[in-house]
């Protein structure tokens, strides 16, 4: 991989060792996927933030790091609510672990939001044509396939490389070649909850480029279940939608393979719900339009089960009625974390959620059974049908 002078200067340590290890990483994962050079980028979102997930060896790292990120950075969610941890019932030494990580990465700059829909909260992050450094699946998968950017879907350590750098290798969906569609997806259905459609839809595909054809139009909430849930049963990180979405570079349909899905294969992911003792919605993290959705189903009604509603701390203090009204059922609204990277879903067995993505992760990283429900079916589970 040819690099410029000043790369050069960087990689042999002569700006300090903490850009030399992150040159190392971003040079090492360039001559693995064959990229000719590195190319800036807009902006970074960099995952590993969750104690649960990265542990004190991932702590040990962060914390050894030092310097500023280059570019506009920001956080994966973390193990909890930053400011309600005990309200979760929260450990006191997970507590001090996830904290230490949150100060870990404020040190080096990088903005403290802890959430996979960072798009929701500052348009400048992404637009299209940018090249990125972004590591949530979900966040991923809209930011190529929505808002039209390229980025590959980056582990946390080379997002985090990328960020002090200000740079990435300059290969994979930050080439035009590689952005063209595998599958013609051919959607036979009107889709209710676009999350059953790409949790079925990523099982098939795999790492593939679908291209939808669908009778409805999904809207941006829509499209970011449908790119969440395609990316984590499968690997998809680009999809388009005909007439929704950017239209796809000049292909070949002949070379794609074609699928049909129905009411009955999409119908075939929702599955009883009977014995659930929690509900979490918020995977990704609510807008600012779900939560006022989800205030409007739960008004004059009380939950008779835990509900989490999950979404960014801006978006929820930006609408302090809205949130009071969905908290006067019972239902408590979490800021900073999920359902998926939380401990705090451990203690429950059975989780209903109306997420594809959170259907795929949470029984292999929380332990637990989990059901798909529409968001209608998912607060009268909660609200027990009153």
């Amino acid at each position: 991989m040819h690099l410029t002078r000043d790369e050069e200067l960087l990689l042999q340590g002569e700006r300090g060792d903490t850009l030399r290890r992150a040159m190392e990483i971003l040079v090492a994962l360039g001559d693995i996927y064959g990229a000719e050079r590195l190319v800036e980028i807009k902006s970074a979102q960099i995952a590993g933030v969750s104690y649960k997930t990265i542990g004190d060896a991932g702590l040990e790292w962060i914390s050894d790091l030092d310097g500023r990120v280059a570019v506009p950075s920001i956080l994966n969610p973390a193990g909890m609510d930053l400011l309600r941890w005990r309200e979760m019932s929260i450990d006191e030494d997970f507590a001090r672990k996830q904290l230490e990580i949150i100060d870990a990465y404020r040190r080096l700059g990088v903005t403290i939001e802890c959430t996979c829909t960072p798009y929701l909260l500052y348009e400048s992050i992404a637009a299209r044509g940018d090249h990125l450094a972004w590591s949530e699946s979900s966040a991923v998968a809209y930011a190529n396939s929505v808002i039209g950017a390229m980025t590959n879907r980056e582990g946390g350590p080379s997002a985090l490389a990328a960020a002090l750098v200000g740079k990435t290798p300059l290969c994979g969906y930050h080439l035009e070649e590689n952005r063209v569609p595998t599958h013609v997806i051919s959607v036979e259905a009107d889709v209710r909850e676009y999350g059953s459609l790409g949790f079925l839809v990523g099982k098939i595909v795999g790492d593939g480029v679908p291209l939808f054809m669908m009778r409805s139009r999904p809207d941006r909430d829509g499209l970011k279940a449908l790119g969440a849930a395609m990316a984590a049963s499968g690997s998809v990180a680009l999809y388009y939608v005909k007439d929704v979405t950017q239209e796809p570079p000049q292909y070949e349909p002949s070379a794609c393979e074609h699928l049909v899905i129905d009411e009955d294969d999409i119908m075939s992911v929702y599955n009883s719900h009977a014995d659930v003792d929690i509900v979490a919605l918020g995977c990704p993290h609510c807008s600012l339009q779900e939560l006022e959705r989800i205030a409007d189903l739960l008004e004059g009604r009380n939950v008779s089960k835990e509900l989490w509603v999950c979404t960014s701390r801006r978006i929820a203090e930006s609408a302090p009625d809205i949130v009071k009204r969905i908290e006067s059922s019972g239902a408590k609204v979490i800021c900073d974390t999920c359902m998926v990277v939380s401990p705090a879903s451990e203690r429950f067995s059975h989780m209903m959620v109306n997420s594809g993505k959170a259907l795929a992760y949470i029984p292999g990283m929380c332990g637990i059974k989990a059901s798909f429900g529409s968001l209608e079916e998912c607060i009268n589970a909660a609200t027990g049908g009153s």
